[in-house]
């Protein structure tokens, strides 16, 4: 998700789509929320 935002991050901002822009960074907040809080109970940890 986070890798899907950042691609229409750079898309929106070479092609000066405002539109693309807003949804990439959505996507990127979005994605780094759900990466850092575990959910269901589950601890994902990276060592």
């Amino acid at each position: 998700m986070v890798a899907l935002g950042l691609i229409l991050l750079i898309i929106g901002l070479i092609a000066s789509m405002p539109i693309l822009t807003t949804i990439g960074l959505i996507l990127i907040v979005v994605g780094l929320i759900l990466n850092f809080i575990p959910i269901g109970g589950n601890s994902r940890r990276v060592w």
